[in-house]
């Protein structure tokens, strides 16, 4: 039988490193309502506001660390409130800690500073200010004036809120609690409250729902953990769901405040139902970034800039040949071992680099590019956009790859058909896999891949042919397989990873179940499972058919239709004979973990079919009359599972 996992089962796709806080929280007993204000313990800098104007020093609290936030709103703010009780915790907490009157502060906008006395508004979290005098003013536009300023104070009746505000020092230090609190509600305001979290039901506390996943996500951006196109996907997510949920926020005003039974009315109705499923929609795809660990296990899906040159107007192909140096002896055997063979017997073009990037950039459709020994230091990322060979001169720990600097991914692959040969890749400071493939076949074959994040990650309608070739040290999966790919895997190592194979197999009308081959692999020493497959939690009312191998069958509204019943013998059939195969490869333990796959990629690929058929007389996906044809295996059979810490093959229900 498969393993089961739960959300907190899964490993945590980033490390938690303990950090020792000498600020804001330092010992059990600081849970007190006093403590916050009594210990603070973090020391905070000043800064003097740039610009012409004197202003006095402010006290500096916008690089806080992540568990400071973290135990801020978590052990004094927010605790375990709903998101209907935000406001009224927050109050709570700020009459705690906040100095109600006597202190100054700059009221920063992004047209002006000014200097302001401040007496506090608790209950609506406002500051009621008057301008300090003498006046301490700047103004980015020539046409802001003084004047202005009042009269803007004066609409605003004189009060302002929190977030606009930053609290002068003095030698006391006496508002340092007072410019830590505004802090935490400025960051929470700006960062983590969103305008449609108090009508969200209330299933659990605020702040594991919300601010947790939030606060992480921002963290993770900071620390470069998150793929620059994923954060401009969030932030254009998060601007289309506001703007939506503005848009059904003043419909439905206008909709309370008709009592008439219009056409007009009706219209209405409709297209705020529309928005109402847009925006579930956005927040959902929002709250799958914000999870660290969907964040992880889903991944980021993006299309290179980069385009195919395709083949030379001539239609030549030339060979191009990297070393860091040239000598005679390497030339001669070069040439004795390469430009000797049959394929070369015509005139041959052939080109020398220096540098691997300007090999490859130099490259054409058709191309080779020839590897000779040394290390090669690549920095940042580098794309192979067109159908070329890159093949090593020698064994892969000879020619070694390496990469440095920041960047996304190590090695983007979208050519048509890529084939690497006998290279050592080592990889540092990705935020993504070692090796992506985005679109086409890549072909790679007796290779070494040292990883630090993910192994390689092989996109929807992308393939991966791997022979010979070695993978370890990946923080997440070794390979990670999307719906819809294909990845044939013979003889590799997959070892010393976080999993070592994670195929992804989502509930879409736009996805369908990757083709997988595995033969002879050895998959061990794995920090959790050999082989874990990502599955929808929908899936799981239907495993008890699955396991009694019974024919599913379709219910249609009413009686029903012996003739739409879906007889999935065929597959069954198909899985005792996939079944029988792994037995005859022998009864070992290894080989059992074989038969444990194939029974569960076939449970999968049966209930994905009966789930699309349910679905789709509901109208929300069309039914796939191929299910068939869709099995998620081709063949698997060989392999070898040993020492992997939580077994051969796990499921992960989401």
């Amino acid at each position: 039988a498969s393993h089961k996992l739960t959300l907190g089962q899964v490993f945590w796709p980033y490390s938690e490193m303990p950090i020792a806080i000498s600020g804001l929280f330092q010992d059990k007993d600081s849970c007190s309502d006093c403590s916050f204000h009594d210990k603070s313990g973090t020391t905070l800098q000043t800064f003097v506001p740039e610009g012409k104007k004197l202003f006095p020093q402010i006290i500096q609290t916008n690089q806080l660390l992540f568990y400071e936030r973290f135990r801020a709103y978590q052990d004094y703010i927010l605790a375990d409130c709903k998101a209907s009780e935000v406001k009224e915790f927050t109050v709570t907490f700020l009459e705690k800690v906040l100095e109600p009157s006597g202190w100054l502060a700059v009221w920063h906008t992004n047209v002006f500073k000014v200097l302001v006395e401040v007496n506090m508004d608790f209950s609506a979290l406002k500051a009621i200010v008057r301008l300090a005098e003498p006046y301490v003013c700047e103004f980015k536009l020539n046409t802001f004036t003084l004047e202005r300023v009042k009269e803007l104070l004066d609409l605003k009746e004189y009060r302002l809120p929190l977030q606009e505000l930053w609290v002068v020092s003095d030698d006391s230090g006496v508002f340092e609690q007072t410019a830590l609190a505004i802090e935490h509600v400025r960051f929470f305001y700006e960062k983590i409250w969103r305008s449609w979290d108090e009508e969200e039901e209330d299933e659990y506390d605020y702040f594991v729902r919300c601010v947790e996943p939030r606060l992480r996500l921002h963290y993770d951006i900071l620390e470069d953990r998150v793929p620059s196109g994923l954060i401009v996907d969030y932030c254009n997510l998060l601007t289309q769901c506001e703007e939506s949920y503005r848009k059904f926020l003043n419909l439905r005003s206008s909709l309370s405040n008709c009592n008439s039974d219009s056409e007009q009315e009706n219209i209405s109705m409709v297209e705020g139902l529309k928005l109402y499923s847009e925006i579930e929609q956005l927040k959902q795809k929002l709250k799958l970034i914000e999870n660290p660990l969907l964040r992880y296990v889903f991944g980021y899906q993006k299309n290179s800039n980069i385009q195919a040159k395709g083949a030379r107007p001539d239609g030549q192909k030339i060979t191009h040949v990297v070393s860091s140096t040239m000598n005679t002896s390497l030339l001669r055997s070069l040439f004795r071992d390469r430009f000797c063979e049959e394929a070369y017997r015509e005139e041959t073009e052939i080109q020398f680099h220096s540098d691997l990037l300007s090999a490859i950039n130099a490259c054409y459709e058709g191309d080779t590019v020839i590897i000779c020994p040394g290390h090669y230091v690549v920095n940042g990322t580098f794309s192979i956009a067109d159908s070329i060979e890159l093949e090593g001169y020698g064994f892969p720990d000879d020619i070694v790859v390496e990469k440095r600097g920041k960047g996304d991914t190590f090695v983007d692959c979208i050519g048509v058909d890529i084939k690497i040969s006998s290279i050592k890749f080592i990889q540092h400071d990705s935020v993504e896999g070692i090796l992506i493939i985005h679109h086409g076949k890549t072909t790679l074959e007796n290779c070494v891949l040292q990883c630090e994040t993910t192994g390689i990650t092989v996109r929807t309608s992308a393939e991966l042919v791997m022979k010979n070739s070695d993978i370890y040290g990946a923080k997440g999966a070794g390979i990670e397989i999307y719906p819809g790919s294909k990845c044939t895997l013979n003889d590799n190592g997959i070892h010393h990873c976080k999993e070592g194979i994670l195929i992804k197999d989502f509930l879409d009308e736009h996805y369908d179940i990757p083709k997988i081959s595995m033969i002879n692999n050895i998959i061990h020493n794995n920090e959790g499972y050999g082989v874990v497959l990502v599955k929808p939690m929908i899936f799981s009312d239907l495993q008890e058919n699955v396991k009694d191998n019974k024919a599913l069958t379709v219910q249609t509204s009413g009686e029903a239709d012996s003739a739409e019943r879906v007889d999935l013998e065929e597959l069954i059939q198909c899985a005792a004979g996939k079944m029988e195969l792994c037995a005859r490869a022998g009864q070992s333990e290894q080989a059992e973990g074989n038969c444990e796959i194939v029974n569960e990629l076939v449970a999968a690929s049966i209930q994905k079919g009966q789930m699309k058929k349910r679905l789709s007389e509901l109208g929300i996906i069309q039914a796939d009359d191929n299910i068939m044809s869709q099995e998620m295996f081709v063949t698997i059979v060989g392999n070898q599972f040993k020492w992997n810490g939580k077994g051969s093959f796990g499921t992960f229900l989401y």
